[in-house]
């Protein structure tokens, strides 16, 4: 056997080096490399043909009893997984400090709890008389839920082997978990990954419901390996803002159901609240129309939320430099938009700063914000309000045309649900409501043509 070789893992994106570098060679961070375990180096080839166990192969058309998701108690939850929790697979949370992931997760292993449900909560960050502590504090001081405090995967597996397998086991967080087995400090590459891959694998031998917390980096990517993401089923991200008390359950990846699904909860003293109507939520505090606001449609999965779009145009003195600031939207996107609006139609920004802003700290990436968006720019230049209760959709070519986008009925009929009278977007959309009015354009010349000349 030859003589073991030094090995470096990027702690960024999981490459390895034989030396020590300052930089990675393929992600570019600094400082992120560290030695972990050497590989071992055989000089022969190992035959793998035998010595294993034969397996056995079912046909993909084979009857048989497919798995029952479990309801979580929390109608938006369940939304997002794609209507509950399958037993058997395993679920990766992540999202910033604080905002929420431990109050959700404990909130949800209490009511399956109190349902009948065999549930294992193991914290390795927190102890059990502050997990108990926040328990209380949110009212579920009484849910039978078996909690542990506990950072070595050998001492979970070994308890969770001596007892009947629960039908949720959440471990909070994974890059707190420690293996034996493998040299290095939790949270490195080859500890996150091979930590997961045992769960997962108990997880899967009996049935239960895995739910990993992950942690995240500063660019909001779940920090570790990247084939964390890849080995368990479900990927959900937690997102919000601190100053704001809506959080945003979505999913990323799901082998079980529909991707981009969203679950909309409130932040409240006793914990986090279900949201059935995200868009009074987002539109709260319109009391009367404005120059430069617009509200858009969205579409999550298959949920539309309205949100209001804001703008603002500030004139600025000769020689000096504009700003543009986006919150809530793609920056590269707002400037491409202000470049048709000039090449197209004539309108002059190079001599404004413009602010874009989504109201309640929403954030969005459907490209048929296109058009809300250049109606809110267009309304804050003109100085002129957008018609009372309308709604705007549709996404803008470079070319100065409004493009057809998916699901415009489905958008038209949330918007009359909520009382909006209006509606403008793409003129191949079908309306679908009989209570709304909608005009089609086919130019973002039109649009500035309405605006321009609206009263």
């Amino acid at each position: 056997m030859a003589k073991p070789k030094k090995r470096y893992v990027c702690q960024a994106c999981g490459s390895v080096s034989h030396r020590w570098q300052g930089q990675c060679p393929d992600c570019a961070e600094w400082n992120t490399l560290s030695e972990e375990a050497p590989a071992t180096v055989f000089s022969q080839k190992h035959d793998l043909s035998r010595g294993g166990r034969s397996i056995e192969f079912v046909a993909l058309n084979q009857p048989s009893e497919l798995p029952v998701r479990r309801k979580t108690g929390l109608a938006e939850f369940d939304r997002a997984l794609g209507g509950g929790l399958v037993p058997g697979s395993a679920v990766l949370m992540g999202g910033d400090p604080g905002i929420g992931k431990s109050t959700l997760l404990l909130q949800t292993a209490a009511k399956i709890a109190n349902e009948g449900g065999d549930v294992v909560y193991v914290s390795g960050e927190e102890a059990t008389g502050q997990v108990r502590m926040r328990a209380a504090r949110l009212g579920l001081a009484e849910a039978p839920v078996r909690l542990a405090s506990e950072t070595s995967v050998r001492n979970i597996l070994t308890s969770l082997g001596q007892m009947e397998a629960p039908a949720l086991l959440v471990i909070d967080s994974i890059q707190t978990m420690h293996s034996d087995t493998i040299e290095g400090a939790p949270g490195t590459v080859s500890q996150v990954r091979g930590c997961a891959f045992e769960l997962i694998r108990y997880a899967k031998e009996n049935n239960v419901a895995l739910v990993l917390v992950g942690h995240v980096t500063k660019d909001g990517n779940i920090a570790g390996p990247r084939v964390l993401e890849h080995m368990v089923d479900v990927v959900m991200s937690f997102e919000g803002e601190r100053s704001h008390q809506y959080r945003i359950l979505r999913a990323l990846k799901n082998r079980f159901g529909a991707v981009d699904e969203i679950g909309v909860f409130s932040m409240v003293q006793e914990g986090l609240e279900e949201v059935s109507n995200p868009s009074m939520l987002f539109l709260s505090g319109r009391d009367q129309p404005l120059a430069g606001s617009a509200v858009f449609p969205a579409l999550e999965g298959t949920r539309p939320v309205l949100v209001e779009i804001q703008a603002l145009i500030v004139r600025l003195q000769s020689g000096a430099t504009p700003r543009r600031s986006v919150v809530g939207w793609d920056n590269s996107r707002l400037a491409m938009l202000l470049a048709v609006l000039e090449s197209r139609c004539g309108l002059n920004f190079s001599s404004a700063e413009v602010y874009l802003n989504v109201a309640g700290g929403y954030r969005l990436s459907d490209p048929a914000a296109d058009l809300a968006v250049a109606a809110a720019l267009v309304s804050a230049l003109a100085d002129k309000p957008l018609p009372a209760q309308s709604v705007w959709f549709g996404e803008i070519s470079l070319a100065g045309e409004i493009r057809p986008v998916a699901h415009g009925g489905l958008r038209i009929r949330e918007a009359a649900k909520l009382g909006f009278s209006s509606g403008f977007g793409p003129s191949d959309t079908k309306a679908g409501s009989s209570t709304l009015k909608f005009s089609g354009l086919t130019q973002l010349a039109n649009l500035v043509d309405r605006v321009m000349g609206s009263t």
